[in-house]
């Protein structure tokens, strides 16, 4: 008689343990396994448990609950699968305070079916309004709630089945890229409002794990590090709804831990007092707190944005100031040296100023700017009133040539009010007159270091944004850098040295303009090189971003379109200005440490005296004491000056469930989280040790967490050996991890430029995860055989077409593809491409007479040249961030440079000394088995 594993359905493969009366695994024909599956009953006892295990097909990659779990969950029946999605919220009351009819402070409680949204209205009352009731759940004491679920995992008593994958025979699919992160699920009633917006969106926070460990022990026996990912000033995307703004200046914070009221604290004593979150203090409600301060009458506390919405923006009082909002400050430091003006970089840079003076944020008409120049010496411009409405005032220039002791030539008059300054046309004439100063300069050299200095002069009383635009390597003064650029050390273990500051000015002056509030950019031009990576220090460490043009030429089209479009982004973004952020989280937890672009002031203060939007933050967290509460709270604040002149808060706030179960915590791993905190502690890494231990710390980290999930999640059967497995929630993070990898930032190479590598590095510990994803696994299209609609117009914009994995198999030689990576896009032209697709792209007759390199693509009167261009379009403003990338048509069998770069993008493949995914793969399984590595 066969044994039940051999009746399962074709293509089908389990292990029958006879014994015990159960599969050890069952493992689809589709790559799906389950461990250690019990046998239903009956002769049809291994179909029935196959028909099970293929149940729904809407649940094929979704997690699968347990029955008394989906109960303690949901309140509704295991097996009612349709009332498991999203319906938890109708399913339950909640509990609501309504304010009382004589004034604020006075309220009742109301139990009933919790609404979708917020009506007006008077509401009935149960016991009049004066009679508090306590609440039937989700208001009880935590300690109580701990205790209810201290033999839970995520709120079951018996642990769900977890889905793994075999990575063998699972290859790579781009668009689970795209999937959101493991659901959250809170217990029941966790949070005071049924608003979907009550807990953070993941493009302003996440963390690296959906379900927090109770115990220290229990994370580092995952492996998996324990982070947030954060980007709390993200741009919003068109048709979005801003941050709720909370003007009235009512903010509650708990009187021990400082926490701002949000959508999981408790109301207790009647509505009168609130209980933390975090620490469990009770605190008072303010008098306003249900008090409509616009219309002088009682308002609806359950309206409040704070306790509906996971991120909000208070409008701060004065006792948030320690001194009145600075204005917005914008100080160009521009370099007209002989290479700076050759390259056309100064007059493509005064140009977009003079063109974007309109977008520049000055909505309070305060906003401030001057405009300094320098080479071997600096020029100050002075801009005088002008003598009468219709003359135009005439300015002059300052030079100082004393380096050694740089001062201020006049103490007014240099840096302006940006509507004065503009008073009569003088600001709009002196920017159109730079470029011809300084048009036959011939001087050659830089003192970029004191034209620092005589910036931060003009603005440290009261702090801003400097923008540098430089062509050439400092070379005098203060800070004067030598090219250290030796191609014997490139690909050696003495590399990173040239990843670190040659000199500790650029350090040492950050931190002091960071004191003054005073931030950074730097857009670096030049074509030889430049020492990217000591320069870089000023945005590191003042909250600013590094732009990078290497062998910029404003004579082809391309890069002055391409500076021009970021510069002018850059002029227009709305800014956080004097900010500090601090993260807070619930008991027995702490932030260890921290990445991204910022001084830390004090163990957990981080200074940023001018954020920019879209730029990313990692913070590690640690465990310090076991957990007892059911869930736990992270809440970020950034307190800063609006551009406008506001004082503001800006609160993230994100609940976690907590779980003691090993499976949930792997169940809840968010990818994308993982592999943005694992690219910014490569590069941290590769600084303060050697790219190559940077590479093997993230090769190691993957293979811990694959050893510790095959030991702990998969039964040691005879088939455990010949897989590996890991959970389908974190099915790409060996393919992102092998993309960091391959990345220009650590990439094992003697070819990358210093500068290259320099800038790379501090894209990936600045962009958020949204950009930074595509950067380490960049998109790929075929363009020639896509779908019709790809490339037309959809209800949500333009469809793109759907996307290929990264490798070199998919190319064909006839076809036409796109790659990109955020920062450049690679049109792929096969060389059998048929002369009416190189008609209809490119308005030339075939592709012999097609050149390859740097572009700009004609909008041609046919349907697939549009289609085309509309994707590149798309291309350049999905992303978040001002980045414009250069276009580059690549031919099949061109030039062999820009040919590698672009397969380099193909990170799948083997190139050089890096591996294919399959020969990774193959190495990791090796590597978890015990027998070697990469």
């Amino acid at each position: 008689m066969a044994s039940p594993a051999q009746q399962l359905p074709p293509g089908w493969a389990a292990e029958w343990d006879a014994n015990n009366q159960r599969y050890l695994y069952i493992e689809t024909a589709t790559g799906h396994t389950q461990w250690e599956v019990p046998a239903p009953a009956g002769p049809q006892a291994p179909m029935d448990a196959a028909s099970q295990f293929s149940a729904p097909t809407h649940h094929s990659k979704r997690r699968q609950y347990a029955t008394g779990q989906t109960q303690a969950y949901y309140g509704a029946p295991a097996d009612d699968n349709a009332s498991l999605m999203g319906s938890n919220q109708m399913q339950q009351p909640s509990q609501l305070f309504t304010p009382g009819l004589s004034g604020p402070g006075q309220f009742a409680t109301q139990q009933q079916q919790a609404p979708t949204h917020h009506e007006g209205g008077t509401p009935d009352y149960i016991n009049g309004p004066d009679q508090y009731q306590q609440p039937m759940y989700g208001q009880q004491d935590p300690n109580a709630l701990a205790g209810q679920f201290s033999q839970m995992g995520l709120g079951g008593s018996k642990p769900f089945q977890l889905y793994t994958a075999n990575l063998l025979t699972s290859p790579p699919d781009p668009r689970d890229l795209s999937l959101p992160p493991p659901e959250i699920r809170l217990p029941p009633n966790a949070s005071l409002s049924p608003s979907p917006t009550a807990n953070a969106h993941c493009s302003y926070q996440r963390s690296t794990l959906n379900a927090i460990p109770t115990t220290s022990s229990l994370l580092s026996k995952s492996k998996i590090p324990l982070a947030l990912v954060l980007s709390p000033y993200r741009s919003l995307d068109p048709g979005e709804a801003p941050v709720p703004v909370i003007t009235d200046t009512v903010i509650a914070r708990c009187r021990r831990c400082r926490t701002y009221i949000n959508p999981y604290v408790q109301f207790i004593d009647g509505g009168n007092r609130w209980r933390c979150c975090m620490c469990n203090m009770s605190n008072e409600v303010p008098q306003l707190f249900d008090w409509d301060q616009a219309r002088n009458q009682p308002g609806d506390r359950w309206s409040r944005a704070e306790l509906n919405h996971g991120v909000v923006e208070f409008v701060a009082p004065t006792e948030y100031m320690v001194r009145p909002p600075q204005p917005a400050v914008y100080v160009f430091l521009i370099d007209v040296s002989h290479a700076a003006v050759q390259s056309g970089m100064v007059a493509t840079a005064t140009r977009t100023i003079l063109e974007n003076l309109d977008r520049i944020p000055d909505e309070d008409s305060r906003t401030k700017i001057a405009i300094v120049c320098f080479d071997v010496s600096l020029y100050f411009f002075s801009l005088p009133p002008p003598s009468s409405p219709d003359t135009p005032a005439e300015p002059s220039m300052l030079v100082v040539s004393d380096i050694e002791d740089v001062f201020l030539p006049k103490p007014n008059d240099l840096l302006l009010n940006l509507g004065e300054a503009r008073n009569g046309g003088a600001l709009e004439n002196l920017l159109g007159r730079i470029n011809d100063m300084f048009k036959d300069n011939t001087v050659i050299g830089s003192a970029l270091g004191p034209a620092l200095q005589a910036g931060f002069k003009l603005m440290s009383p009261i702090g801003g944004k400097i923008m540098v635009l430089s062509a050439s390597l400092p070379s005098l003064g203060v800070g004067a850098l030598k090219n250290r650029e030796d191609p014997k050390i490139l690909g050696t273990s003495k590399e990173s040295g040239l990843l670190q500051a040659a000199s500790p000015f650029y350090k040492t002056f950050a931190i002091e303009c960071s004191r003054a509030q005073v931030s950074v950019d730097m857009f670096l031009f030049s074509s030889a090189y430049q020492d990217v990576a000591s320069l870089a220090c000023l945005p590191h460490y003042t909250s600013g971003q590094t732009y990078y043009y290497p062998a910029f030429n404003a004579g082809r089209s391309e890069d002055a379109i391409k500076f021009a479009h970021e510069f002018g982004e850059v002029l227009a973004m709305p800014i956080m200005l004097e900010a500090v952020m601090r993260v807070r989280a619930s008991r027995g937890l702490r932030m260890a440490s921290f990445h991204g672009n910022f001084f830390v002031r004090s163990t957990d203060l981080l200074a940023m005296p001018a954020v920019p939007q879209d730029q990313g933050y990692a913070i590690e967290v640690q465990i310090e004491e076991t957990i007892t509460a059911p869930f736990v709270v992270f809440q970020t604040a950034v307190l800063h000056t609006t551009c406008y002149g506001e004082r503001r808060i800006r609160v993230v706030t994100q609940a976690l469930p907590t779980t003691s179960n090993l499976s949930e915590i792997f169940a809840s791993v968010d990818q994308i989280a993982l592999a943005t905190l694992l690219a910014n502690k490569a590069v941290e890494r590769s600084l303060t040790h050697k790219l190559e231990d940077a590479r093997d710390a993230v090769f190691n980290k993957l293979v811990e967490i694959l050893q510790t999930y095959k030991g702990s999640m998969t039964a040691a059967g005879a088939g455990a050996s010949a897989q590996l497995a890991i959970g389908e929630n974190m099915k790409s993070l060996p393919v992102l991890v092998l993309g960091l990898l391959k990345n220009v930032g650590i990439r094992q190479s003697a070819q990358i430029p210093p500068d290259i590598r320099a800038y790379s590095q501090a894209l990936l510990t600045s962009l958020p995860a949204q950009l930074l994803i595509p950067y380490i696994y960049p998109s790929f299209y075929s363009l020639h055989n896509m779908p019709p609609e790809a490339g037309t117009v959809g209800p949500d914009g333009v469809i793109m077409p759907p996307p290929l994995p990264l490798t070199s198999e998919r190319l064909e030689r006839h076809g036409l593809f796109l790659i990109e990576d955020g920062q450049n896009i690679f049109l792929w032209v096969g060389r059998d491409a048929v002369p009416q697709l190189v008609m209809d792209v490119f308005n030339l007759p075939g592709y012999d007479v097609l050149r390859g390199g740097k572009t700009t693509l004609p909008i041609l009167e046919n349907p697939f040249s549009q289609r085309v261009n509309a994707i590149v379009q798309k291309t350049r403003e999905m992303r978040r961030g001002p980045y414009y990338p250069h276009l580059y048509v690549v031919k099949e069998d061109g030039e062999a440079p820009l040919r590698l770069w672009a397969l380099s993008a193909l990170v799948q493949d083997r190139a050089d000394v890096l591996p294919s995914y399959q020969q990774f793969v193959g190495s990791l399984k090796e590597k978890v088995n015990g027998n070697g590595g990469y």
